[in-house]
């Protein structure tokens, strides 16, 4: 084995001949362990080894080339990196295939992460479709987030890098060279023929791992994804986009643990060049219980275990401490910082890692939590006994908590306010619990509860309340309206035709939507600091998008929802995937990327479709 001295500076040359592509020209791989971006030249432009919130070594989409990528592709005649001509998800899989058609020829490369249960591995294999095409590998890992040049290693015909955490190991069916801190292969693919290579990642510097067999990976890793999606009951219109967003949520749950991250992204803008720029890859209460929901609606069972086994294991008893969001290991340090090195996405900065929110109180989060724990009691009554101990200690924190200001939903970094949705889902959170006790399905003190639900009805309905509008506010005392009041009002709140309800989807539809039909989730005010306390202004937000869409089912207007539906699935990019906003403006999706909750919309969306006006609360039928 030989250690080859890293450079003094950088590579000069560029890799390509194209800007780092958009949000939306990436496709995602994934493991249930952490995930990648590749964009639409070959380049694997962001991930994080060996955990989704671990430090990435290939961050390109945040910078610039000299901040880390792997590039498999054509080499075009003017030595650039050409785009693929078309690219796609192979079936019901999160296999990637990407096309390039060049004057030489044609040739296909297909991207996996195997889903093995080992250590993260990425495998790569090149086919030749017709002709002789030139093609060129890079791997640039560049350690901390693109800061530093690794040490290389050559052990015979293996190479690798060492990162900040364990060695990257990279194995070809050809040779490997070394050349300013990059590993590289020129090569030439004819008809027929094919190349491979395979980077995994090992914790131990000192022993690599075993010699890849990339076909039998490609093999297991088709069969684990057509044998996951083979469970979805669904089977109306358009199946292929439900398991689409299906087979994304589940990649994003860490499986060691069952939590699931927002985003296996950090820092991808909210608006090009502006300050909303925060990172995802960490488990929100709020977005795994919507997560499990779903997949309880679609029939995945096992999913939903985990992620109460993982509730279960970082709450314990100690409910008064509860945090909004932990690490996929449950970890609850997750401190806000700035990579100054970084210029941004497009350049959008400051780029954040961890994120200060973990410290924050969003009532709405109990409320949530306790609605997916009742629903997952209701797919499967055999959970009873590990969701209502949950429940009951959920809904003591709302009694203690309900009557306090917070900073809602959408994580606020100005002055905490009583906004109306957060109060709505401390009400859920306790009449999800009478309706459990009611049924025989848990024990509390119903009556108390019950006490305890009116008064924050009441409370709603007195001050979160505008007569002269006819709708809900977005807080007490305050005529601006959001998105989230539709959230709220799926709740059960109120009857589904009851007049406050109705005026107040109208209200958000008529004062929040722009083109397309596409949804803000409350107004910006642009220079100066508004209700969230940052400056600037941000796209529609998909998933609320996704509430109006179940809203209008609700209260009859199928037609309406069914264009809108249309609307969101247009937003997605040519894989079938999307990010946290859409501007329909410029016609790009912003915001960390793949977002979970934009999926859970389009799910939620097919849900509603294939149920008509769903029950408005979580059942429960008395034992």
């Amino acid at each position: 084995m030989s250690l080859v001295p890293a450079p003094r500076k950088p590579a000069e040359a560029p890799l390509s001949g194209r800007r780092v592509g958009r949000i939306q020209d990436h496709a995602y791989l994934g493991n249930m362990r952490t995930g990648a971006l590749v964009d639409r030249d070959g380049s694997v432009a962001w991930m994080g080894l060996p955990r989704f919130d671990s430090r990435a070594h290939f961050a390109r989409i945040l910078g610039t080339e000299e901040h880390g990528l792997w590039r498999i592709g054509p080499v075009g005649p003017d030595g650039a990196a050409p785009a693929a001509d078309r690219r796609c998800y192979l079936d019901e899989t999160l296999i990637l295939e990407s096309v390039w058609i060049t004057d030489a020829g044609t040739v296909k490369v297909l991207d996996f992460m195997p889903p093995t249960g080992e250590a993260a591995q990425l495998v790569r294999i090149i086919q030749g479709v017709s002709g002789r095409v030139a093609m060129r590998s890079v791997l640039r890992a560049r350690t901390g987030y693109g800061r530093t040049t690794p040490q290389l290693i050559v052990d015979g015909r293996r190479t690798g890098a060492d990162l900040d955490e364990g060695r990257l190991w990279l194995d070809a069916d050809i040779p490997v060279s070394t050349r300013e801190g990059d590993l590289v292969s020129q090569f030439t693919v004819s008809e027929g023929e094919q190349v491979t290579f395979t980077m995994s990642w090992q914790p131990d510097c000192g022993t690599p791992p075993p010699l890849p067999a990339p076909t039998e990976l490609l093999r297991q890793t088709t069969d684990f994804w057509t044998k996951w999606a083979a469970h979805c009951t669904y089977t109306g219109a358009r199946r292929d986009d439900v398991i689409r967003s299906l087979v994304t949520l589940k990649s994003l749950i860490y499986e060691p643990t069952g939590a699931m991250v927002a985003a296996p992204s950090v820092s991808l803008p909210e608006e090009i060049g502006g300050v909303r720029n925060w990172s995802y890859v960490y488990c929100w209460l709020r977005d795994s219980a919507f997560a499990a929901e779903v997949l309880a609606k679609f029939g995945y069972r096992q999913e939903v275990e985990d992620w109460i086994s993982w509730l279960t294991a970082v709450l314990g008893d100690d409910y008064d401490n509860l945090q909004i969001m932990y690490g996929v290991g449950g970890e609850r340090d997750l401190p806000e910082e700035e990579l100054d090195w970084l210029p941004g996405h497009a350049g959008s900065r400051p780029v954040r890692i961890g994120n200060g929110a973990a410290g924050q109180l969003q009532l709405d989060v109990f409320g949530e939590v306790v609605d997916a724990l009742a629903k997952a009691q209701q797919h499967y009554p055999g959970l009873a006994p590990k969701v209502t101990p949950l429940i009951a200690g959920l809904v003591g924190c709302v009694e203690k908590l309900w009557r306090e200001p917070d900073e809602g939903a959408w994580e606020i970094r100005g002055p905490r306010r009583h906004f109306v949705h957060s109060k709505v889902m401390a009400w859920t959170a306790v009449d999800r619990a009478v309706r459990l006790v009611e049924a025989g399905h848990m024990d509390g003190p119903l009556e108390h509860w019950r006490a305890l639900r009116d008064t924050i009805h009441r409370d709603v309905c007195e001050k979160g309340y505008d007569k002269e509008r006819n709708t809900f506010t977005q807080s007490y005392g305050s005529a601006e309206l959001d998105a989230a009041l539709l959230h709220a009002l799926l709740s059960g709140f109120l009857p589904a035709d009851d007049k406050r309800v109705i005026g107040t989807i109208e209200a958000v539809q008529q004062e929040l939507s722009i083109k397309g039909g596409y949804l803000l989730r409350y107004r910006t005010s642009g220079n100066g600091p508004g209700v969230d306390g940052l400056t600037g202004h941000e796209a529609t937000f998909l998933i609320g998008l996704g509430w109006l869409i179940v809203a209008l089912v609700r209260i009859g207007r199928t037609g309406e929802a069914e264009i809108l539906t249309d609307a969101l699935l247009r937003a997605r990019n040519d894989v079938g995937l999307l990010s946290e906003e859409w501007d329909p403006h410029s016609e790009q999706q912003l915001g960390n990327f793949p977002q979970a909750f934009s999926h859970i919309a389009v799910l939620q969306a097919f849900a509603a479709a294939r149920t008509g006006a769903e029950p408005e609360a979580a059942e429960v039928t008395a034992r």
